[in-house]
């Protein structure tokens, strides 16, 4: 058999570093990667079989591969981000989040002003940022006004015009809140000193802007220029509160990033947290669509490259939950305790409460949408047919032997149903069989489901291993149900999964939302029924010395109850408060029975 132009495109990749892009039969890019070595990497999506069905669903629609062959990893990584950014192939990561972000620009001009933007231009301007929040420019920029006076007009402040006597000051000038560069009133080399001292601050070095300060004080001090030295003081203490408002970690730790990661079946979020001079000056998440089998290092390496393009970081040093592949020149450290342990620890845990927040998010404002995720992921990990929207869980309660019940515990769209709970005592049982008590409680359910007509369950959980799963296979058959209704068992030890004629257990990721809905049924069901248990127990305890007494009948005891609550109190009533309850005969027997010397 001939060799396909897609065999012999793989045959010939280079054994380089370098990025690769599939292509679809309509030749549309479906997905870029990047590879230390190309050929090797390429190949093995051909070689092995793969597990996840989006791996497999992409591989069938490659019909043909490109590369591009670069001088390191770390160039094969900026390369694979820009190219997926720029085409957006349909099975690569996705990026959820394409604002613009606010920045802080330092103008290129004489006597430059300092303002808000989110339009960077490439004039010679320094631009500060991008911050991840509109109300940390607002705060820097009303810190930066209380502390230095700069014009906030636009004219063209070149010498000429000012000694031309073109402008006027404004009403800033006479507010204080500038000292008139335009008429001359300020010299360009005190302006440039104060531009300095903020480049400074907006880079979260505060030290050299307190040092000014406090020297500006001392000297005002010195010259009995009181009024002066309390306008500094006052500038001081802005400036050490903001400074105190930041996180300080450690002033050892500087021009650090940190980058930790929360991922499940569907998204990863990483949170990245920006440390200079001691202080975290930036925290931001970002959430990635999983679309493959991605594992958590590769997408943490994605997102490390594509949040430090957007924040403009060149920080030599990053801080990582485990070790990744950056390239050169970057130093990759994994903290185990102390300062750099915490700030990593603060990172992870920003991550975790920026997934719950999207989760919550999700279920306000749509509801249907978090139940249908579910139920998909719940019919994929299961090997379902259908949906599961409605299950039925069964557990068996029988401590110590006595009062052997059972319970069922119902789940629409994957949250209780509770007005559907059921519970079992068992009746054909004799002691405690655990395996025949789940055969009659199966029974029971669904033979009463098929003569009500009511709606059957898509899954059956039978909470227990092999032994349970079969007793209640056997029902099922009986009733002429298998194959019907999809069922399978829990064993509680490993969380194992069995199926009917599978000798081998389905084990699913611990952090999978289908076993920790599994789980909550499983819970729900013993919780239930350890409760009925608990009643039938309690009731048992307070009724049976009554039941002894000849010629008191069920009814008889009710009526006590209700009346005197406890058995301690019938013993000890009188004869016609008795009789007041349950009529003279069955009063005279009962405290007979209680006083018979």
């Amino acid at each position: 058999m001939p060799e396909s132009p897609l065999d012999i495109q793989i045959k010939t990749l280079p054994h380089q570093p370098g990025v690769y892009q599939y292509f679809d039969k309509d030749d549309r890019l479906i997905y870029v990667g990047k590879a230390k070595d190309i050929k090797k990497r390429v190949s093995s999506y051909f070689n092995k079989h793969h597990d996840y069905g989006k791996t497999r669903v992409l591989v069938k629609n490659i019909v043909s591969v490109k590369h591009i062959v670069v001088e390191t990893e770390n160039d094969a990584l900026l390369l694979e981000n820009n190219l997926i950014k720029k085409y957006k192939p349909k099975y690569n990561v996705l990026l959820k989040d394409d604002k613009s972000y606010p920045w802080i620009c330092i103008k290129k001009e004489r006597f430059p002003r300092v303002f808000p933007t989110r339009r960077v231009i490439k004039d010679g301007s320094e631009y500060f940022g991008p911050y991840t929040s509109m109300k940390t420019v607002k705060t820097l920029l009303g810190l930066i006004k209380g502390l230095y006076q700069l014009r906030t007009c636009n004219y063209d402040l070149s010498e000429a015009k000012i000694e031309a006597g073109k402008y006027k000051v404004c009403l800033e000038y006479h507010l204080g809140n500038c000292l008139g560069p335009c008429e001359g009133y300020e010299s360009e080399e005190e302006y440039q000193a104060n531009i300095i001292a903020i480049r400074e601050i907006l880079k979260g070095n505060f030290k050299d802007s307190l040092q000014q300060f406090r020297t500006q004080m001392r000297q005002h001090a010195e010259a009995m220029q009181f009024e002066d030295a309390q306008k500094i003081k006052e500038k001081l203490e802005v400036l050490e509160n903001y400074q105190a408002k930041s996180t300080i970690v450690n002033p050892k730790i500087s021009n650090v990033d940190v980058f930790s990661i929360v991922s499940d079946e569907g998204y990863a979020y990483v949170n990245f947290l920006q440390l200079s001079y001691g202080s975290i000056i930036r925290s931001h998440t970002l959430e990635l669509k999983k679309k493959l089998e991605e594992t958590d290092a590769q997408l943490l390496a994605l997102a490390i490259t594509e949040i430090r393009q957007r924040f403009n970081s060149n920080s030599k040093e990053i801080y990582v939950p485990f070790p990744v592949d950056l390239g050169a020149g970057i130093k990759i450290t994994v903290p185990k305790l102390g300062d750099k342990k915490s700030i990593l620890d603060l990172s992870i845990r920003n991550a975790k409460y920026y997934r719950m927040d999207k989760m919550k998010q999700i279920k306000i404002v749509d509801p249907d949408r978090h139940a249908n995720r579910i139920m998909a992921q719940m019919k994929a990990d299961l090997l379902l047919s259908e949906e599961p929207r409605h299950i039925e869980c069964f557990d068996n309660s029988n401590i110590q032997g006595t009062n052997p019940v059972a319970a069922c515990v119902v789940f629409k769209d994957g949250k209780p149903s509770k007005k559907d709970y059921r519970h079992f005592n068992i009746k054909t049982v004799v002691g405690p069989d655990d395996f025949a008590s789940m055969e009659e409680v199966v029974y029971r359910r669904y033979k009463r489901l098929l003569d009500e007509d009511q709606p059957l369950p898509q899954l059956i959980i039978i909470d227990g291993g092999k032994g349970q799963l079969s007793s209640a296979l056997k029902s099922l058959d009986v009733l002429g149900l298998r194959g019907t209704i999809a069922i399978i068992g829990i064993a509680k030890r490993l969380e194992e999964l069995f199926y009917p004629d599978d000798p081998i257990p389905l084990y699913l990721d611990k952090k999978s939302e289908t076993l920790k809905v599994i789980q909550h049924l499983r819970n729900e069901a013993h919780r239930f029924g350890i409760e009925h248990h608990r009643n039938r127990r309690s009731k048992g305890a307070l009724t049976t010395e009554l039941e002894n007494i000849s010629g008191v009948g069920e009814q008889t005891i009710v009526d006590l109850m209700k009346q005197f609550k406890t058995v301690k109190r019938i013993a000890n009533a009188k004869l016609d408060e008795l009789e007041a309850v349950v009529g003279v005969s069955r009063a005279r027997k009962v405290y007979n029975y209680y006083h018979k010397e």
